[in-house]
């Protein structure tokens, strides 16, 4: 994203508004990412994708409670949360992401068009492959 200003053009008698942002594609919309400071909210605001974050707290959760042996298995699991045991395993999955692309989707910082569908559906347990197919960078 663009650290860039608004600029205001004003040339024989015509005005331009040159407003800097991104389009980010978010559970099949597409989203007007501005900078920080010209979205009218302040730095706090958040463009985090709920379904990813959600997805991504629960596999960390389940894969907690499995390794304290709260449950005896993902079928326990599953049948405890209402969930389809394959449905289980799928979000488990996202436990092997790679540290930084965690924490861009906790930022809402996630590459444009990533969804929970394509995260479960293409998912390498190499973190490089991981950050090539997501086109991410590390985050330093």
């Amino acid at each position: 994203m663009t650290l860039e200003k608004p600029v205001i053009i004003i040339r024989d008698g015509r005005t331009v508004i040159h407003i800097p942002m991104t389009l980010k594609r978010m559970g099949g919309r597409k989203q007007v990412i501005v900078p920080h400071g010209l979205d009218g909210s302040g730095p706090n605001r958040s463009s985090v994708q709920k379904p990813l974050a959600v997805a991504v707290a629960r596999a960390h959760r389940w894969k907690d409670l499995l390794e304290r042996q709260c449950f005896p298995s993902i079928s326990a699991l599953a049948s405890t949360v209402g969930q389809d045991s394959s449905y289980v395993m799928r979000i488990l999955r996202l436990t092997y992401l790679a540290p930084d692309i965690i924490e861009a989707i906790m930022r809402g910082n996630e590459p444009s068009g990533l969804s929970l569908e394509r995260l479960t559906k293409t998912l390498s347990m190499g973190w490089e492959e991981q950050r090539a197919a997501f086109q991410t960078v590390a985050i330093v």
